[in-house]
């Protein structure tokens, strides 16, 4: 894109602020950056359900990519995990902010991988009150270079400042009174998930050891974390499925799922 087209695609998304053409022309100013698949922006607050802003899926695509995701596996996700972090404002490769195991997980392989992406990158933009938005752009057939993402780290201050101004009202979205927000000592979504799942079953560190499996981390990572060895979590990992009557991570994901839909 030459240096006039992209001060006018700039202009037209700053015009359009305010307005439902916004999100297009902020679509558009990026697609002729860096051409791209889909555009979806959520807005997360704590462990809320996240809000569909905005998203350009084709009707055959919007279910994986929106219905689903907001069901449950939103909390398996490494961009709503960075957000809840948080990370500073600024555009985030997906695979930087995933966990050593990721691509090997269970989340990706029982559900992401369905999406057919090759890469994902996302803005991240933060709000008051602990809100946040992410703009998730989208590949299907090859990741972005690195030409791209110098491309588009370029335009962070542009799209960062207009997207807060569009979308200034977000944190009056959520309840933000209610006691797992963002900021407040207390469980979210994602600890009282693991906190019920396999109640009456396993320990409080296997429901550690599960819940960083579930993320993505390896036996190592989680050693780490946890200060023990990679063999002790491995020991415990047979015990976990010993008790929940399951032989794989596939069926320890799936039981997961099906926890977080009685919470």
């Amino acid at each position: 894109m030459d240096r006039m087209t992209l001060l006018s695609r700039i202009g037209a998304a700053i015009a359009a602020i305010g307005d439902e053409g916004f999100p297009p022309a902020l679509t558009g100013l990026l697609q002729g950056v860096a051409p791209y698949s889909y555009t979806v922006v959520f807005g997360y607050s704590g462990s809320s359900r996240p809000l569909d802003l905005y998203d350009d899926f084709p009707a055959s695509k919007r279910r994986i990519f929106v219905s689903d995701y907001q069901e449950g596996p939103y909390l398996l996700d490494p961009f709503y995990l960075a957000v809840a972090r948080p990370v500073a404002a600024g555009l985030y490769r997906m695979r930087d902010l995933a966990p050593d195991r990721f691509y090997q997980g269970e989340y990706f392989r029982n559900y992401y991988i369905q999406t057919g992406l090759a890469e994902e990158i996302g803005f991240f933009v933060d709000f008051p009150k602990g809100a946040t938005v992410v703009l998730s752009l989208m590949r299907q057939e090859r990741a972005f270079s690195n030409r791209d993402m110098k491309a588009l780290e370029e335009l962070c201050p542009v799209v960062e400042a207009c997207i807060r101004r569009h979308w200034a009202d977000l944190p009056t979205r959520f309840d933000l009174d209610a006691p797992d927000r963002r900021g407040i000592a207390l469980r979210t979504q994602v600890e009282q998930s693991f906190h019920s799942f396999g109640d009456g079953l396993l320990t409080a560190r296997e429901r550690e050891i599960v819940e960083h499996t579930l993320k993505g981390h390896s036996a190592e990572a989680v050693g780490r974390i946890l200060g023990i060895s990679p063999g002790t979590v491995r020991i415990h990992r047979r015990n976990i499925y010993t008790k929940l009557r399951i032989s794989s991570q596939g069926e320890l994901f799936s039981r997961f799922i099906q926890t977080l839909g009685r919470i």
